[in-house]
């Protein structure tokens, strides 16, 4: 269940017809991996006419920011995040984006995201597709690894009876559990075979161990990239705070 402040917030946001995404710990308590988070994370079109049905949202909730950037088109377009707490939605924090590293355009997002019905209540909100929101978690922090595995865990537990093509494709491409990456490799073994994933090899021959190491350098190589392009943007966040200060 979304709380009360959050489902404010994104309320806000639909009411003043924003194109924006979900994402972050509330997209991951969607997709039935749980994480208490009392931020609100999205991901919006990097459009004039869409940041001023931002801008308007953000007045209704009596947003401000709490830190740099300022809010403007071409940090975003960078790939920083502004930063707003909502007071009049219990001081939620409000984290806007509009690029990620490694993940497609917003258009193209937009195309592939679920659409969820709110606590059964008729009201719905727009969420990061579910391999999106995996690749957007992809990042040089440790606690986001064991979310994407218990995401893709959450994934393959409801779907694995009767699986489409596409979820199988899926599943071996992202699950981070070497027994549930055997048992997958095991039963889908043509597809398995068109996989170039070092670890979905060492699955195919079951070799737990393998799929172990496999995924070990996997995740570090992701997480040395993710920090070389934070480098620029860490550095102009550094400059920005001392021109504040």
């Amino acid at each position: 269940m979304i709380p009360n402040p959050i489902r404010k917030v994104l309320s806000s946001m639909r009411r003043h017809q924003v194109r924006c995404l979900l994402m972050g710990g509330q997209a991951c308590v969607s997709y039935g991996a749980a994480e208490f988070s009392r931020d609100v994370d999205v991901i919006i079109l990097l459009d004039p006419d869409n940041l001023s049905h931002l801008q308007s949202a953000l007045d209704a909730l009596g947003a401000e920011i709490v830190a740099v950037p300022s809010f403007e088109l071409d940090y975003l377009r960078r790939g920083h995040a502004v930063h707003f707490r909502c007071r009049e939605a219990e001081g939620v924090r409000l984290d806007v984006m509009g690029v990620l590293r490694g993940v497609a355009p917003f258009e193209e997002l937009w195309l592939r995201r679920t659409t969820l019905e709110v606590d059964g209540q008729g009201e719905v909100i727009d969420v990061l597709g579910l391999p999106d929101l995996v690749l957007a978690k992809k990042t040089q922090r440790e606690k986001d690894w064991p979310m994407i595995r218990r995401l893709v865990e959450a994934s393959y537990f409801e779907g694995r009876d009767h699986p489409t093509t596409a979820q199988v494709e899926f599943w071996l491409a992202e699950l981070r559990t070497p027994s549930l990456l055997v048992e997958v490799a095991g039963r889908f073994p043509a597809v398995a075979a068109g996989s170039t994933r070092p670890a979905v090899g060492a699955a195919a021959r079951g070799d737990e161990a393998g799929v172990g190491q496999a995924l070990h350098v996997e995740q570090t190589e992701i997480q040395a990239a993710d920090r070389v392009w934070w480098a620029p943007l860490r550095a102009e966040l550094e400059r920005l705070r001392r021109e504040a200060r």
